[in-house]
């Protein structure tokens, strides 16, 4: 597959990927104030059901933000910018694995390769970041050489 419509479908993968969970948050939002509303006023002042069920809606919908912000973020990348180091936006293939730097998202299978979709704050990236094809870096006392980047 050609650099650029590998780096795009790995971009879309990753965009597919947040705007599925993002719906799958939505929902379980919406089912915890149905539950919450469906249930009523508190019997009593011991009762704590609906105060659960506020607190799983507030905490799913923190979860939501999140994974917006992630979107947000993956919608800068631009296929059209062309990489000769390692940095946001650029798919980093090392004699170890194959690297997207996006967005925490994990394992990519495509094409019968694995790629994984980092975020540029894991401590990976940290050590690969500025490196250009033929550098070597030793993370985790493992020797990494970086092959390409695109």
């Amino acid at each position: 597959m050609e650099t650029k419509n590998l780096k795009e479908h790995l971009l879309n993968y990753c965009i597919n990927h947040q705007k599925d969970a993002i719906e799958r948050l939505q929902k379980e939002i919406d089912d915890a104030q149905k539950m919450a509303n469906d249930y009523g006023a508190p019997k009593d002042r011991y009762d704590s059901f609906r105060t659960k069920m506020m607190r799983q809606r507030d905490m799913f919908a923190q979860q939501q933000a999140k994974a917006n912000t992630v979107l947000n973020t993956l919608h800068k990348i631009s296929l059209d910018k062309e990489f000769d180091k390692v940095e946001f936006g650029s798919v980093v293939i090392t004699n170890k694995q194959k690297l997207f730097v996006s967005a925490g998202i994990g394992k990519i299978e495509t094409n019968g390769q694995t790629f994984y979709a980092i975020s540029p704050v894991v401590p990976i990236y940290k050590a690969l970041e500025g490196k250009k094809a033929g550098d070597e870096v030793i993370f985790n006392g493992m020797k990494i050489v970086i092959e390409k980047v695109f």
